[in-house]
């Protein structure tokens, strides 16, 4: 984790929107880098050097971007790079550690910011499922003028929680989002760490949807055929109480009333937030079908978790990052693929994709509200009770976060493709907000 400097402000793991995508490259073996320089006004910035270090030979790559801001790094090695962008008078942005592959364009625009080249602002290139609703809320703070914009990482759940846990002050994150709740082992890491008070704010529902290219077969699926598909292990078909390695080719393997369509499914990282509610809304749901797998969460909850949650590793379920535009475009060049995506993601691509009946229900609005929807999942934030009062409009930030105009049935969040909590939910989330309520579990 590259660290941050900052005297004051919010420090968010969250999304920031990038538009880190890829496309074939002309050049046999190589990569390339290209974007777009602005300012924090969005006038293109000349004169910005970019370069792109392997993180396996320390080998650099540069270029520099012209008049109308944009640049390109040619011919760049697969490898993993860090990308910075540097001139005098603004501050230095660095990404994490970015992977290339062969043939690919990585594009990745800058915008810098005015200070001094040693104030380094992390960037990343992740979208995880509170990416619009996050950049958005900090966005119309910032723009309120009273306090800094708070400054957005990405990080995916499970990676967010662990950096939010990691201890008090202003090194330390305030604001963790989260695409499910904080469990257990995460609340006593960080109490260990001095994290004692923590706010928890739900705000909204996203359902997790499985959709495909609308060029695609459009057949529904239920939770258990998921599970007998992805699956690495599942039950021996002639003797349901043993376990056989996954034997299943196509869908109409998996139930002759599907088509006879290769398994091919692309979805998140183990580090990401939504795999692990794919594990819990998908993988577990179809396990616990079968009545001996069901009783062993009471019994042997590591060896319930070992069958219900290790995923295929030949080829029938592919780990596509985090980057959920990078998994459109794989869709659209295989049309009968499959991908796992946030409802609001797929609501902002209804143009691309389509979402799969789950159980029977087609994922809307109306069904994730209501629960119908098998696979909805609440949405939170977490706030460090010890940093109110203390890091400047990080209270103020927090309640635009729960106002009617972010979080109201005609908010700007719900606008975005936030499904919002019904009003009696809201109402309650706010008062525990004013009122400090510490999170217990």
């Amino acid at each position: 984790m590259t660290s941050l400097k900052r005297a004051s402000g919010l420090l968010l793991v969250l999304a920031l929107v990038l538009g880190l995508q890829a496309v074939a490259y002309a050049q046999t073996g190589a990569a390339s880098i290209t974007g777009l320089v602005t300012d924090q006004s969005g006038a293109a910035t000349p004169g910005v050097t970019i370069t792109a270090t392997n993180q396996a030979t320390n080998v650099p790559y540069t270029a520099v971007s012209n008049e109308a801001g944009n640049y390109t790094i040619p011919s760049v090695p697969v490898g993993k790079y860090i990308v910075k962008s540097s001139l005098t008078g603004f501050k230095t942005a660095a990404t994490k550690a970015i992977a290339l592959e062969a043939k690919q364009i990585a594009r990745l625009d800058f915008k810098m910011e005015v200070g001094a080249l040693e104030d380094t602002v992390e960037v990343t290139a992740q979208a995880p499922v509170l990416q619009t609703e996050s950049a958005t809320v900090a966005e119309k703070f910032g723009r309120q003028g009273r306090f800094k914009t708070p400054k957005v990482e990405s990080t995916g759940t499970g990676g967010g929680i662990k950096l939010f846990c990691n201890g008090v002050g202003v090194q330390h994150p305030d604001v963790a989002n989260a695409s499910r709740r904080m469990n257990a082992g995460e609340f006593e890491t960080c109490g260990k760490n001095g994290v004692t008070d923590i706010l928890e704010v739900k705000i909204g529902f996203d359902g997790l949807t499985i959709a495909e290219s609308k060029r695609g077969a459009s057949f529904p699926l239920s939770r258990k055929q998921v599970y007998l598909a992805l699956a690495k292990q599942i039950p021996d078909p002639s003797n349901p109480t043993a376990l056989i390695n996954n034997p299943y080719k196509t869908w109409k393997d998996v139930d002759a009333a599907l088509p006879a369509i290769k398994i091919e499914v692309l979805g998140p990282p183990p580090t990401s937030g939504t795999r692990d509610s794919f594990h819990e809304l998908y993988m577990e749901a179809g396990c616990r079908t079968y009545p001996w797998i069901n009783t062993l969460r009471g019994m042997d909850e590591k060896r319930f978790k070992r069958i219900c949650h290790t995923l295929r590793e030949d080829g029938a379920f592919i780990e596509a990052g985090e980057n959920d535009n990078l998994i459109v475009q794989k869709i659209e060049a295989n049309p009968n693929a499959l991908g796992i995506f946030g409802f609001s993601f797929l609501d902002e691509n209804l143009d691309q994709l389509r979402g799969l009946k789950i159980d029977g229900v087609e994922p809307t609005f109306e069904t994730i509200e209501s629960g119908q929807f098998p696979a909805a999942r609440p949405l939170f934030i977490y706030v460090k009770k010890a940093h109110i009062g203390v890091i400047p409009g990080l209270a103020e930030f927090v309640d635009e976060y729960v106002s009617d105009k972010a979080l109201g049935e005609e908010g700007y969040l719900a606008e975005r493709g936030l499904v919002t909590l019904p009003k009696a939910e809201l109402a309650k989330v706010r008062a525990d907000v004013k009122g400090k309520k510490a999170l217990k579990l």
